[in-house]
C-alpha cells in the first residue's frame, strides 16, 4: 500500500511539474535541425519555389509535443506561422499514441515500455490520456481542431474533397491560407475496437498507417517480431477505411502486410514517409518491387528527410530517392514525406524546403516535375480519393 501511495504521489508530482515547465525542453533534444534558418538558395530556385501554388508534405508529428502550433517556435520543425512563411499549402499532421522504449529500425517488442506514457505525464496532459491510446488519439485530434479554430480563416482542417477545394480556391487570392489533414501513425490507437475507427473518423482523422514500430492487432510491423500480414481484424479495418474514403498509409508495415493490404484495399494507397532500399538498405525503406506495386495501385510515395531513411548526406539522399522512384514508375508517384517533428534530426525546418527545389534543379529535374513532387501529386491524389 505504501508503494502504491508513493507511486500515485509521484505521478501527480510529474503532472504538476509538466504544467510548470516549458514544453520545448524535451522536444528541443528530440527534434533538432542541423542547419538553422534562414536558408539560402539560388535566385532561380527561389523564384520557382515562390511560384508553386500547392506545396504539401505528407508526414509531421508536431501534435505529439504539446506546442501551440499557432505560434512560431524557435525549435522543432513545423508550426502554422512557419508554414505560411514557407509557402506551404498543406501539411499532414499525424498522431503518435505509442512508442516502444529502445525504438529501432530492426526489432521492437509489442510489450516494450511505452515512451509516450511518461511524455503525457510530464507535459501535463489530462490524466485520461496516461494509459489510454484512444484517449491520446482523440486528444491530439481535438488539439488540431482547436488550433484551426483559433487561427480563423487562415487555417482549413481538411476532412473532405470539398475542404481541399476550398483551400485551393482561397489560396488563389491569399497565400496565407493554409491547411492540415489529420492522420494516425499506428492503428494500435484503435485498441482493437472497430467502434474506435468511427470515433477517430468523427474526430477528423482521414489517414491511418496500420502499424508503427511494433506489431499490433492489425498485423506485423517492418520493425516488429512476427513479420505477419493482415489479421482478420486488420482486413476489417482496411475495408471500413475504404468505405469511409480514408487514406491507407503503408509506411512501417511488414512486407507481408504490404502485399495483403494491396490485395484487400479497393482504393489507392500511399507511403507517407520512407526511403528507398536502392539508396539506403533499411527495413523501413521500399524495394523496387514495392515501389512498382504502389504505382500500379495508383498510389504516391513521400520521401523522408532524415539520415536513417536517406543516408547521412540527407539532401543528396532525398534527391536520389526521388530520382529512383521517378525512373522506375514516373514522377507522378513522388511526394514530400519529411517526418518533421518525428524524433529525428533533419537538415532544415519547413522554411528550408526551397533547398529541395535547388537540389532537384541541379539534378536535371524539369520545372513541371518539381511542381509535381513539391505538392501537385498530393493535391491530385487527395482530390481523387477523399470523400
Amino acid at each position: 500500500m505504501k508503494k502504491f501511495i508513493i507511486l500515485i504521489v509521484s505521478l501527480f508530482f510529474l503532472y504538476w511539474l509538466g504544467t510548470m515547465t516549458v514544453p520545448g525542453i524535451i522536444e528541443k533534444n528530440k527534434n533538432p535541425v542541423k542547419d538553422s534558418a534562414p536558408y539560402l538558395v539560388s535566385q532561380k530556385a527561389l523564384e520557382l519555389y515562390q511560384s508553386l501554388d500547392f506545396v504539401a508534405d505528407l508526414h509531421c508529428d508536431a501534435l505529439l509535443w504539446g506546442r501551440n502550433l499557432t505560434e512560431r517556435a524557435y525549435y522543432g520543425h513545423v508550426d502554422f506561422p512557419r508554414m505560411q512563411e514557407a509557402n506551404v499549402a498543406m501539411q499532414v499532421f499525424t498522431i503518435v499514441s505509442k512508442s516502444p522504449k529502445g525504438q529501432n529500425m530492426d526489432l521492437n517488442k509489442s510489450d516494450a515500455q511505452d515512451n509516450i506514457t511518461l511524455l503525457n505525464i510530464v507535459q501535463g496532459r489530462p490524466i485520461s490520456n496516461w494509459f489510454s491510446l484512444i484517449n491520446r488519439t482523440l486528444y491530439q485530434s481535438s488539439k488540431l481542431q482547436e488550433f484551426a479554430d483559433s487561427y480563423g480563416k487562415d487555417f482549413i482542417l481538411i476532412k473532405s474533397k470539398a475542404d481541399l477545394e476550398k483551400l485551393m480556391e482561397a489560396r488563389k487570392t491569399d497565400r496565407n491560407v493554409i491547411g492540415g489533414l489529420l492522420g494516425i501513425e499506428g492503428a494500435h490507437a484503435l485498441e482493437g475496437n472497430m467502434k474506435n475507427l468511427d470515433r477517430v473518423y468523427e474526430a477528423g482523422v482521414r489517414l491511418i498507417g496500420p502499424v508503427h514500430f511494433f506489431d499490433n492487432e492489425l498485423g506485423g510491423s517492418a520493425h516488429g517480431e512476427s513479420g505477419d500480414g493482415l489479421t482478420e481484424f486488420g482486413k476489417t479495418v482496411i475495408r471500413r477505411m475504404n468505405e469511409l474514403n480514408m487514406i491507407i498509409d503503408l509506411a512501417h508495415v511488414s512486407p507481408k502486410m504490404f502485399d495483403d493490404i494491396l490485395e484487400v484495399s479497393e482504393k489507392p494507397v500511399m507511403v507517407s514517409h520512407t526511403g528507398i532500399r536502392a539508396v539506403l538498405n533499411s527495413p523501413r525503406n521500399l524495394s523496387d518491387e514495392q515501389i512498382r506495386k504502389v504505382a500500379e495501385k495508383g498510389g504516391i510515395i513521400g520521401i523522408a528527410f532524415f539520415d536513417m531513411a536517406v543516408g547521412t548526406d540527407e539532401i543528396k539522399g532525398i534527391v536520389a530517392s526521388m530520382k529512383r522512384v521517378r525512373n522506375l514508375v514516373g514522377v507522378q508517384h513522388v511526394a514530400l514525406g519529411s517526418d518533421y517533428d518525428g524524433s529525428v534530426a533533419v537538415p532544415f525546418d519547413i522554411t528550408g524546403l526551397p533547398i529541395i527545389v535547388e537540389a532537384l534543379l541541379q539534378e536535371g529535374f524539369t520545372e513541371d516535375e518539381i511542381r509535381a513532387i513539391m505538392g501537385d501529386n498530393v493535391k491530385r491524389f487527395l482530390l481523387e480519393n477523399l470523400g
